[in-house]
């Protein structure tokens, strides 16, 4: 290089760092792009998600191509820097431009470059993709080699870098990126496929009316008894049993019990006659298991027993869909709201039977949620007795007091969720 004059290996070095800086860039670019979003323009036939898909598909064959030219261009500017060095300074040119040349390459061809990049991976990854398709075809016989050998290594480790791992999200990955998706999604949706992924954790237990709460009719009571309360019956579809809910005989629809109750002979016979065959649910069925059983059997409604055949709850696909998308306007039980009163000191009076589950949902709190499906079921699990009124415990760190006691259940709790303890 002694013919070339000094101001042109300023250029030359110029344009050896800028290299180096669109290597580098390329690098943190194409490697930092989002591996789903990539996945989704490819599949709308996006040209440049295509060609950086194909460069990532061997990742090893890009890392190769990438080092072998960003450390060509490196070694080059070395080089040059160093003439340029000698020609100004002589011998002590050689450290000059060593010092110099590394903090240029670290600010303008690493840290800038690959900063930017991280940014915006897109913007970098897309049009360097370009350049990048090329050199590779131009070197591939240098790149091969390269890998031959890198990879021989890796193979001494039980590595083989052509099986490459394609990732799958798991779930809890999901909800992760669904949670931090902001403003690209309304927080309302967000909880709604939130509530989809977890309807696996959730069972019908969780969800089901108390065989207690269940409104049903008792078919050996006096026939005008039945026909009022069929009249005033508040659902779509009521229970009929006989003496004991054990013994349930099937659910009536409304609709056909108001048609019957248009008819001069409507009696027990007739009544029985309508009722629609019941659909039993195992408990301990996870909500996405059941709702797709519900699609399946064209059902709505379902009876949840346990091993020994006894009713234990009930079960609609209304209540499934309402995990997902929130409350309607009509239900069966009580909301969490209703069932807590809080207090000017912020202690909250609950009611026994209120749902831990949704307690927890509504109230924000953290009562366990393995054991006892009601609040009541909790204490007594914990207490491994029934309590007396006026006893005072503490759950999950929260200050529990028992205020009312009645026919072997809880009625009636006092919590202090401001005085929790962790």
């Amino acid at each position: 290089m002694d013919d070339i004059s000094t101001s042109t290996l300023f250029i030359i070095l110029g344009l050896l760092v800028l290299f180096s800086a669109y290597f580098s860039g390329s690098e943190t670019g194409i490697m930092s792009i989002n591996r789903i979003r990539l996945r989704h323009l490819a599949k709308e036939d996006h040209r440049a998600a295509k060609r950086v898909s194909k460069l990532l598909s061997r990742p090893d064959r890009l890392i190769g191509l990438i080092l072998i030219g960003n450390n060509l261009v490196n070694i080059a500017a070395a080089q040059v820097a160093t003439i340029i060095g000698i020609r100004l300074y002589g011998d002590l040119g050689i450290a000059i431009a060593t010092g110099v040349l590394t903090l240029v390459v670290l600010i303008f061809a690493e840290v800038t470059p690959k900063t930017l990049a991280a940014l915006y991976p897109e913007k970098v990854a897309f049009p360097s993709s370009v350049i990048l398709k090329g050199l590779l075809k131009i070197l591939f016989p240098f790149v091969v080699i390269v890998n031959w050998m890198t990879n021989g290594i890796l193979r001494l480790f039980g590595i083989s870098a052509e099986q490459i791992d394609e990732h799958s999200m798991s779930k809890e990955e999901l909800k992760t990126v669904v949670n931090e998706s902001g403003a690209l999604l309304p927080a309302r949706h967000q909880s709604m496929l939130t509530s989809i992924l977890d309807l696996e954790q959730v069972t019908v237990e969780d969800i089901m009316i108390p065989r207690n709460e269940i409104v049903a009719i008792d078919i050996n009571d006096d026939w005008k008894l039945i026909s009022r309360q069929l009249t005033h019956a508040q659902h779509t579809r009521v229970l009929l049993y006989r003496d004991n809910i054990d013994d349930a005989v099937g659910f009536i629809h409304s609709r056909d019990a108001l048609r019957l109750l248009t008819k001069e002979q409507f009696d027990k016979p007739s009544l029985l006659r309508a009722v629609r065959e019941i659909y039993f649910i195992p408990e301990g069925t996870s909500l996405n298991t059941q709702l797709l059983k519900f699609q399946q059997s064209k059902e709505r409604i379902g009876l949840v027993v346990d091993e020994y055949g006894d009713i234990q709850g009930l079960v609609t696909l209304e209540d499934i869909l309402e995990e997902v998308v929130g409350d309607f306007t009509t239900t069966q039980t009580r909301t969490p709201s209703e069932e807590v009163t809080t207090q000017s000191d912020g202690s909250c009076i609950v009611d026994g039977g209120a749902n831990v589950r949704d307690l927890n949902k509504e109230m924000g709190w953290e009562f366990p949620l393995d054991g006892p499906k009601t609040l009541s079921g909790l204490i007594v699990e914990y207490l491994e007795d029934i309590p007396d009124a006026n006893l005072s415990l503490r759950i999950a760190g929260y200050p529990v007091e028992v205020l009312e006691v009645k026919e072997n259940m809880i009625k009636q709790v006092k919590i202090q969720p401001n005085m929790r303890t962790k």
